[in-house]
């Protein structure tokens, strides 16, 4: 197989009808790497508003418990992707995600933002730093695969392209970007925890590097110094030159999806997705507000 012969494959394929077998090649195929990275930048710009941010706070999720709360995600998530919706296992999936959400008072418009940071936020990456530019037909599929996802999961309203998805974030961040003590301690355990993963030395290096790659928003609303000039221009560059030389390599053959993933470190003896999650803590609702209305997945 050549290297752009999979993206000609993709590219004969119908972007509304065969949208998640699409979204499956570009993520498991082409682009693991950078959309792993890119979902954990999308779940972690989600932090700066601070209805979401408390409210992961008050759950101490993602400070007690960050690297289950970490390999739960991206196992439910991706657990869709990899067996569909229509399988057991992208059922099930589906089916922890409402049951969790349900425990807790979270708006309509803070899932619909979520969900745009799933479809916005790679496209951003790939195009930025991947071995190529996400084609058209990769980011209409995107915007499919995630509208069903919303779809299933009760989310009202629904942006219906990508260029809708797009206005939707950075229209929703403009007006709730925001300084909030607690969405900043959830945001010092995520660095944290992605410190963890490398020998303790590197932990100051990768810290900087992942403040490197966010933007000024981001970095005023958890109140972070900004990395200097340099030490920007030198992460960016590092990221880029990994995109050119991954396309200078053969193209992968078999399909790398999140479980394979050497950031998840929770289950090495295995899991089941129906024990995947958090369950309701006590006393915690989250913000005073119109809980969704979740759509059962049967």
């Amino acid at each position: 197989m050549k290297r752009f012969e999979r993206l000609r494959q993709i590219r004969r394929m119908d972007p509304y009808e065969e949208a998640s077998e699409i979204y499956r090649l570009a993520s498991a195929y082409e682009f693991p790497w950078d959309f792993a990275r890119a979902l954990e930048l999308a779940l972690y710009r989600t932090y700066a508003v601070p209805s979401i941010g408390r409210l992961l706070a008050r759950t101490t999720e993602f400070t007690d418990r960050a690297q289950k709360r970490y390999d739960d995600t991206a196992l439910l998530l991706d657990a869709v992707v990899e067996h569909g919706f229509g399988s057991e296992q992208g059922r099930t999936a589906i089916r922890r995600i409402n049951q969790m959400h349900r425990a807790y008072d979270i708006t309509n418009d803070d899932m619909r933002y979520v969900l745009c940071t799933f479809v916005v936020v790679p496209k951003r990456w790939i195009d930025a730093y991947g071995w190529r530019r996400l084609s058209r037909h990769e980011t209409v599929a995107s915007v499919v695969h995630y509208r069903t996802l919303g779809r299933h999961m009760g989310i009202k309203d629904l942006p219906t392209s990508y260029e809708e998805f797009e206005a939707c974030l950075d229209a929703y961040e403009e007006a709730h970007f925001a300084w909030d003590e607690e969405a900043r301690r959830v945001a010092d355990g995520t660095l944290d925890l992605m410190a963890s993963w490398y020998p303790g030395p590197l932990a100051p290096l990768l810290r900087t590097g992942t403040l490197a790659l966010l933007d000024e928003p981001l970095l005023r609303a958890f109140r972070y110094t900004p990395p200097s000039a340099a030490s920007r221009a030198i992460v960016r560059r590092a990221v880029r030159l990994r995109g050119r030389a991954v396309r200078l390599m053969p193209p992968r053959r078999t399909p790398h999806h999140a479980r394979q993933n050497r950031e998840i470190k929770g289950y090495p003896d295995g899991y089941r997705l129906a024990e995947l999650g958090t369950r309701p803590t006590p006393g915690v609702r989250g913000c005073p507000v119109r809980q969704i209305g979740a759509s059962p997945v049967e």
